[in-house]
């Protein structure tokens, strides 16, 4: 019988993706949002983030204050404050003109 025990720290995890992707691409597993820290070949074993503070594409227009829910959305590929996946907070606040936000993946709820 195999220990059941600790395994990893989980800021990362193992993925097998079936189509190769590029670093910093956003990948949602399920409920969970990740990001390729380094490109990761098809069908080739990598590890995808799932803690820290990434960049992530949005659309402007849109103000968020330091701390609050983002979420992505994978139909476009941009964080969104109420559409999509929940994937973290704001780790800096957002102005109308960002083209980018700084999520803190995966905290809170």
């Amino acid at each position: 019988m195999a220990d059941l025990g600790y395994f990893q720290q989980g800021e990362s995890i193992d993925y097998t993706p079936a189509s190769a992707v590029t670093a910093g691409q956003v990948i949602v597993l399920d409920t969970l949002v990740t990001v390729a820290a380094v490109p990761i070949a098809a069908n080739k074993l990598g590890a995808v983030q799932t803690r820290g503070v990434v960049f992530m594409p949005c659309a402007t227009g849109a103000t968020g204050a330091q701390g609050s829910a983002i979420r992505y959305y994978a139909t476009s590929g941009i964080a969104h404050a109420s559409t999509g996946v929940y994937a973290g907070r704001l780790a800096a606040a957002r102005a109308a003109a960002d083209t980018t936000v700084k999520v803190l993946l995966n905290v809170g709820t």
